[in-house]
C-alpha cells in the first residue's frame, strides 16, 4: 500500500514553511521536559540556584542543540539534567505545561499528546500525583489561553516510567488512575538498550486488564529485538520505530518485508517518527536519507513528531518543512501523516473521526484549492 502522488501536490518552494504553518498538525510524541523555552530555564534555574552552562537564553538554546547532537542517545539524554533540575515544584511544572500548550498551538498543532515521567519530578517532595495534577493544570490553562487567542488545541498526557528504574508498576497504576483526568497512555522512556519491556512483563498485563493503552519507545537506539519485544508486550504505537527499516530488504522483485515489519504494517501499529532527533542520535544520516520516507512509501502507519523541541531546536512545522525540502514530501504526504496521527490518537474513535473530517481534511482541501487557483 503506497501513497499516490501527483505533480500538483508538490510543495517544495520558498513558500513551504508558510504553507506548512497554515496547516493543522497532530503531534503524538513530544516530551514535556524536552520542550522548555530557554528563557524559562534561565528564570527557573535562578530561582532554585541551579547552575547552567550559560544564562543567555539564545546561547543556552544553542548549547542544548549542540550538546544533543553528539551522535548517541546516551549523550543526548545527558542534557536533560538541566531541564529536570528546574522542574521540581508544582509551580514550575504548571508554568512549563502552560507554555508547552501555547507553543504547540502557535505552531498550528490542534491535538497533542505530551509525555513526561512523574518520577523525575519528586526530588523536592512532590508526590507522583502532585506532578500529574500540576501538569494537567498547566495544560488546561494553556489550552484556555490558546482558545481565547483563536488557536484551539487539545493537549493530553502520556505517563512514562524510566526504563532503568523499577517504578514501572507504580507509574502504570498512576496512569490508569488518571485516565479520566487527561492521561491517555503509558510509555517507557530513557536508555532503550538493555531494558526491554519484557523485563517487567507483569506491568503490561496490568495495562491490558485495565484496557489502558501503551506506546513504547522502541527501535530508536536498539534494533529489531527491541521492537519485537515492545510489540509482544502490547504496544499499540512505537516511539520512533525507525529501525524497523532493518527488516525491509530488497531484491530484483522489489522491497521484501520481514515477519516483524509485516506484522507492524499489517496491524497498523503507528510509528512515532522524530526525524531531527534521529539524526542527532545517529539513527539516520540526514533528513534526506531518513528511513521515514521509505517506510511511508511502503504503507506503514507513519506519523511525524518532534521528540524534544528544545534539544532539536525544532517544531512540528519545522520537521514537516524539512521533509518537504530535503526528502521530497508532498502536500498529499503531509495530509496523509496528519490523518494517520489523528487516527492513532489515544482518544475514542468518534473524536478521532471528527478531528480528521472537520479539521484536517477541510484545511488540506482549502490548501489544494488555493494552490490550484494560484
Amino acid at each position: 500500500m503506497s501513497v499516490t502522488l501527483t505533480p500538483s501536490d508538490d510543495v517544495a518552494s520558498d513558500g513551504t514553511a508558510a504553507l506548512v504553518a497554515s496547516l493543522p498538525k497532530v503531534l503524538l510524541h513530544d516530551h514535556l521536559d524536552g520542550g522548555l523555552r530557554p528563557a524559562t530555564i534561565v528564570e527557573l534555574a535562578e530561582q532554585v540556584g541551579h547552575e547552567l552552562p550559560t544564562t543567555d537564553p539564545d546561547e543556552l538554546g544553542r548549547w542544548f542543540v549542540e550538546s544533543a547532537s553528539a551522535g548517541s542517545l546516551e549523550l543526548y539524554l545527558e542534557t536533560f539534567a538541566h531541564t529536570v533540575a528546574v522542574l521540581q515544584t508544582a509551580d514550575a511544572l504548571r508554568r512549563v505545561a502552560r507554555e508547552c500548550a501555547l507553543d504547540l498551538a502557535a505552531d498550528g498543532v490542534v491535538y497533542a499528546e505530551v509525555r513526561f515521567a512523574p518520577e523525575q519530578h519528586v526530588e523536592q517532595g512532590l508526590s507522583l500525583q502532585d506532578v500529574v495534577d500540576a501538569v494537567r493544570t498547566g495544560f488546561d490553562e494553556g489550552m484556555a489561553q490558546a482558545r481565547a487567542d483563536g488557536r484551539p488545541i487539545r493537549v493530553l498526557a502520556i505517563l512514562c516510567a524510566m526504563r532503568h528504574l523499577d517504578r514501572w508498576q507504580e507509574v502504570a497504576e498512576l496512569a490508569i488512575a488518571n485516565r479520566d483526568a487527561g492521561v491517555v497512555a503509558f510509555d517507557l522512556a530513557g536508555p532503550e538498550d538493555g531494558f526491554p519491556p519484557s523485563r517487567l512483563s507483569e506491568v503490561f498485563g496490568t495495562l491490558r486488564r485495565a484496557h489502558f493503552p501503551c506506546t513504547l519507545h522502541a527501535g530508536e537506539a536498539a534494533g529489531l529485538d527491541s521492537i519485537a519485544d515492545a510489540v509482544a508486550e502490547g504496544a499499540l504505537r512505537l516511539g520512533h520505530g525507525v529501525r524497523l527499516a532493518d527488516d525491509v530488504g530488497a531484491d530484483d522483485l522489489g522491497d521484501r518485508l520481514g515477519l516483524l515489519a509485516h506484522w507492524v504494517r499489517d496491524r497498523r501499529l503507528a510509528l512515532e517518527v522524530c526525524p531531527s532527533s534521529n539524526v542527532q542520535t545517529g539513527g539516520a544520516a540526514s533528513i534526506a536519507e531518513h528511513p521515514v520516507t521509505r517506510l511511508l512509501r511502503l504503507g506503514f502507519a507513519v506519523t511525524v513528531n518532534t521528540d524534544n523541541r528544545l534539544q532539536s531546536g525544532t517544531s512540528l512545522g519545522r520537521e514537516l518543512t524539512l521533509l518537504v525540502d530535503e526528502a521530497g514530501w508532498t502536500l498529499a504526504d503531509l495530509e496523509h501523516v496528519a490523518a494517520t496521527a489523528a487516527a492513532h490518537a489515544f482518544v475514542h474513535q468518534d473524536e478521532r473521526a471528527a478531528l480528521i473530517d472537520t479539521v484536517i481534511r477541510p484545511a488540506y482541501a482549502a490548501a489544494r484549492g488555493g494552490r490550484h487557483r494560484a
